[in-house]
């Protein structure tokens, strides 16, 4: 046998081991991934059991009374990354219990934010916001029919009429012979579809952003300027909500209306979901 025929066996050889290699690394990789998603869902189990049981201790500290304690025990779960509205809706009620108002009707704006036709949640912001005294940012029709949706459901909405106004173009295109039917379909769908990303960006802008404060301090002072030394504009109490005009090192420019418009110090408020 001559030389050529030994490399053509040799290369051979070469490539069967090469294919088993491939095979057994292919093997092993697919047992490598079937661990690591197993041990995926064990940490996130693990988490999840965790996460349950300290949500459990803050509920048992706030029904013995420990209101303090349970609106500690809540907020460090949400500084953890979790988001619900019952974790919200919990965390307000303690901050209430403990005479915090602001801090509550915070949380039940994020609670409301999360499910916005939940009754219990509706109530007690309202309840919170009946116990403010002096001027706060009253909560305008608009405002009040944005929030029967969740930013996810206008989302859903926007997102459905775009991809149905879409359709009804691409079919009038394909099918000519129906574009007489379909464009008075086609034109409201577009309507509708601009009123509802309308509606999404209203929502993104009112409750998203900064633009709302609330006052956390017992005697919140609004001054003319953004001095110490300036003149007194007004005073507001724990609870009272205001918009942002503008900003300046450690002030806000804040109003309750067209009558009363003045700096607040930062520390003095909070901004709702921070």
């Amino acid at each position: 046998m001559d030389n050529s025929d030994g490399a053509a066996i040799d290369m051979a050889l070469l490539a069967e081991l090469g294919r088993a290699t491939l095979r057994r690394c292919g093997l092993w990789a697919f047992v490598a991934m079937l661990l690591g998603f197993l041990m995926f869902l064990g940490f996130s189990a693990v988490a999840a059991a965790s996460e349950s049981t300290t949500f459990d201790a803050a509920n048992k500290l706030y029904y013995e009374g420990k209101f303090a304690e349970a609106s500690s025990a809540y907020d460090k779960l949400i500084q953890s990354g979790q988001r619900s509205a019952a974790l919200y809706f919990n965390l307000g009620n303690a901050y209430f219990k403990s005479g915090q108002i602001g801090r509550a009707i915070a949380c039940y704006r994020q609670a409301q934010l999360l499910t916005p036709r939940d009754p219990d949640v509706r109530a007690n912001l309202q309840f919170a916001r009946n116990q403010v005294q002096g001027p706060t940012l009253p909560t305008t029709t608009w405002q009040r029919w944005l929030g029967r949706l969740s930013l996810n459901e206008w989302t859903l909405l926007a997102a459905a009429g775009l991809w149905l106004f879409l359709l009804l173009l691409a079919m009038i295109q394909w099918r000519p012979s129906l574009a007489g039917p379909l464009r008075n379909g086609a034109l409201a769908l577009g309507l509708a579809t601009l009123v509802l990303c309308s509606c999404l960006g209203a929502m993104i802008y009112e409750n998203h952003s900064d633009r709302i404060v609330i006052a956390v301090a017992p005697e919140a002072v609004v001054r003319m300027g953004p001095l110490d030394t300036a003149p007194n504009a007004f005073t507001v109490h724990d609870g009272a909500e205001l918009r942002v005009i503008d900003r300046r090192d450690d002030w806000l420019q804040v109003t309750t209306g067209p009558q009363r418009i003045g700096w607040v110090q930062r520390e003095q408020v909070i901004v709702p979901g921070v």
